[in-house]
């Protein structure tokens, strides 16, 4: 018997799809390492894991219907639990920071830290969502999620050279977006006039 799990047969996605509650029941149970297996690699925690791949079993049983193909399970699911790992990603930014903003809370910030902080993190979360799509999965992977660069890659479907090079650009852009932001807050900052 092979240890290893396979995704559901083509037949029992196609009877599920059609409504046969018994296919569908198993097509979820047949289906709920791999989601775990995606989620752990794209997560930033084992919490945020769980979470994400509950949602993703949850959106397979109710919107199976939706899948055009029955062979594009794995990658259906995939995106699924891709989406939902960045939108918790984008949760714990705009809550700015989540446990490190609570521990840093004992510390008691003024009124103004505190505003200049949130400033700084909507500054921050809204140049990541500005960064083109592809730059933006690697980065929140890669920089925010802290996933390695293999694990990122592989992830993405990309060589390892190609996810360190779109990292480099996403980086780039980052930089170069928050630099124009402070010189249109402060245009003193950096010595240059602003274009």
């Amino acid at each position: 018997m092979n240890p290893r799990f396979t995704w559901p047969d083509e037949r029992l996605i196609k009877a599920a799809q059609d409504g046969d509650v018994t296919s569908l029941t198993t097509v979820v149970m047949e289906s709920q390492p791999h989601v775990r297996k995606f989620a752990r690699a794209l997560c930033a925690s084992p919490q945020d894991a769980e979470d994400a791949a509950q949602e993703a079993l949850i959106i397979l049983y109710r919107k199976i219907g939706t899948l055009r193909a029955t062979g594009a399970l794995a990658s259906w699911m995939f995106r699924i639990v891709r989406n939902e790992c960045l939108r918790q990603v984008r949760l714990f930014v705009s809550r700015g920071g989540g446990a490190a903003a609570e521990a840093d809370a004992s510390a008691e910030p003024s009124a103004e830290e505190a505003v200049l902080h949130r400033l700084e993190v909507e500054r921050l979360a809204a140049a990541v969502s500005a960064l083109p799509r592809d730059q933006r999965q690697v980065l929140i992977l890669r920089d925010v999620q802290g996933l390695p660069g293999k694990t990122v890659a592989r992830s993405l479907g990309l060589s390892t050279a190609a996810m360190k090079s779109r990292l480099h650009r996403a980086r780039a852009a980052l930089r170069h977006s928050l630099a124009a932001t402070d010189h249109a807050v402060d245009p003193s900052v950096g010595g240059d006039s602003p274009l």
